[in-house]
C-alpha cells in the first residue's frame, strides 16, 4: 500500500498540475487524478508527469449519477467509456464512489436490486479498461437519522452488493471513519483480501462524542484523538496485502482554513504518524 494525496479531502483547490508538485513535494507515493485534465492533455502526458516524480496514479471519483433519474443516469453513463479508457491509459485503474445508507423512497430490497442493475452497467464498461470500482459504504447514525428507510452502512453489507454485481472488478472502499461509526471493528478487514479492497481512507474522530452522534462531516486527521485506531487498520490491511491507495479524509474546518502547504503537510505528517513502522 501506499500513500496518496487528494487535495480535495482537505480543502485544497488547486489545478492537477500544481498538485502534482505538491505530492512529490510533500513525499507522498501516489495521486487521485483529475479526468478532465486527463482527457485533455492525454494519458500520455499524464504518465510523464507521475513518472517523474515518481507517483502512481491513485484513482479516480465516479462521475455516473446512480441514484438519478432514468435519462440523467443514462447521460452520465454514456460519458463513461471515454473516461475509463483514458484513466486506463494513464494506469488510473481504480475508481470509487459511495452509496447512500439510508433513504425516503426505495424499501432496503428494492433499493439493493435497483443498485445492482445500475452498477452491473457501470462495472461492465469499466471492466472493459480493467478498472476496478471501490463502494464505500456510510456508517454514521446520523446519516440515518430521520429516514424512513435503511440502507446499507456496514463492510458486511457492502461485500453481499458486491457479490450481487458479480463482475469480478468491483470491491470496497474501506474507511475508518465508517467502520468505527457503523460498529464494526479496525479487525474487520483481517477477512478481507488485497482484491476486496479497492481504497482506503483514514481518519479520526471528535474526542468525547458518543459514536451515535458522531457526524460525517466533522472528523479528525488520523492519530489526532485516537479515538479510532487507524494504526491498526493499516497494520492489518499490510498484513493481507494490500497493495492500493490510503488517502486522508478528514472533512476538518480547521484544517481547511490553514494555508495550502501548511496543511498539506500537516496531513502528511498525520498519515506517517499511524503508517506501520
Amino acid at each position: 500500500m501506499y500513500s496518496a494525496f487528494a487535495g480535495g479531502a482537505i480543502g485544497v483547490q488547486v489545478g492537477f498540475e500544481e498538485s502534482v508538485e505538491l505530492a512529490a513535494h510533500f513525499g507522498f507515493e501516489g495521486i487521485f487524478v483529475d479526468p478532465g485534465y486527463l482527457i485533455k492533455a492525454g494519458p500520455e502526458t499524464v504518465v510523464q508527469m507521475l513518472e517523474e516524480r515518481n507517483l502512481h496514479a491513485a484513482g479516480w471519483g465516479l462521475p455516473v449519477r446512480l441514484l438519478a433519474d432514468q435519462a440523467q443516469f443514462d447521460q452520465s453513463l454514456e460519458k463513461l467509456p471515454a473516461m475509463a479508457e483514458a484513466c486506463s491509459g494513464a494506469r488510473a485503474l481504480r475508481c470509487g464512489t459511495w452509496l447512500p445508507p439510508a433513504s425516503d423512497d426505495m424499501p432496503r430490497e428494492e433499493m439493493f436490486r435497483f443498485l445492482v442493475d445500475r452498477l452491473v452497467q457501470v462495472c461492465q464498461v469499466l471492466k472493459k479498461s480493467d478498472v476496478r470500482l471501490g463502494l464505500e459504504f456510510i456508517g454514521p447514525a446520523t446519516s440515518r437519522a430521520g429516514k424512513k428507510y435503511e440502507f446499507i452502512y456496514t463492510m458486511d453489507g457492502m461485500l453481499e452488493l458486491c457479490s450481487a454485481v458479480g463482475t469480478g472488478n468491483v470491491g470496497l472502499t474501506v474507511d475508518a471513519w465508517h467502520i468505527y461509526t457503523g460498529g464494526g471493528s479496525m479487525d474487520d478487514v483481517l477477512k478481507l483480501s488485497d482484491e476486496d479492497v479497492v481504497y482506503v481512507h483514514v481518519n479520526d474522530a471528535p474526542a468525547g462524542v458518543a459514536v451515535e452522534d458522531q457526524r460525517d462531516n466533522v472528523r479528525r486527521l488520523p492519530g489526532e484523538t485516537g479515538v479510532i485506531d487507524c494504526a491498526r487498520l493499516l497494520r492489518n490491511l499490510q498484513q493481507i496485502g494490500y497493495s492500493g491507495p490510503v488517502m486522508v479524509e478528514p472533512f476538518d474546518q480547521r484544517l481547511k482554513a490553514l494555508k495550502p502547504n501548511e496543511a498539506i503537510r500537516k496531513t502528511k505528517d498525520a498519515l506517517d504518524s499511524v503508517w506501520p513502522k
